[in-house]
């Protein structure tokens, strides 16, 4: 999608993950090695009563799906950053997540004309409607592009 097509209000949803008890496991052993995304035994006596997926990991499905579906083809050049990231509730193994992404503000910089500045809201929910994800990312657009 080109920046020249969004505007604030839109509302975009980029599809849905699943992640299996395995996939778990490997992301947090090879990023976030904390015992309760990768001790199963330990996890389900844990504060969260069982394994729970890293925030990492979750933030990274929810990133590859709006690579796909959201900025594939698109001027986009990339983010300087993020207002605030929260994982209100964890992610479990099985769990279902839709992702919606809702543009707040899309203006032309006042400095460089030709750069588009998109800022929108990220959020991700489970199966149960419960949030598990929530950011604003800030992504610039390359108009001459």
């Amino acid at each position: 999608m080109r920046f020249e097509e969004l505007q604030a209000g839109q509302i975009h949803k980029p599809g849905s993950f699943t992640l299996t008890q395995q996939e778990i496991l490997d992301f947090a052993k090879a990023y976030d090695p904390q015992w309760f995304h990768t001790d199963l035994e330990a996890a389900a006596t844990g504060p969260y009563n069982g394994l729970i997926a890293s925030g990492w990991h979750t933030c990274s499905k929810a990133m590859r799906l709006v690579v796909d579906n959201f900025l594939k083809d698109s001027n986009s050049v990339g983010s300087p950053g993020l207002a605030y990231l929260k994982w209100p509730a964890p992610v479990r193994p099985g769990d279902v997540i839709d992702t919606v992404v809702t543009i707040k503000k899309a203006r032309t910089s006042s400095s460089k004309p030709d750069v588009g500045i998109l800022v929108c809201q990220w959020q991700a929910f489970n199966q149960d409607e419960v949030e598990v994800l929530d950011l604003e990312a800030t992504i610039f657009f390359d108009l001459t592009l």
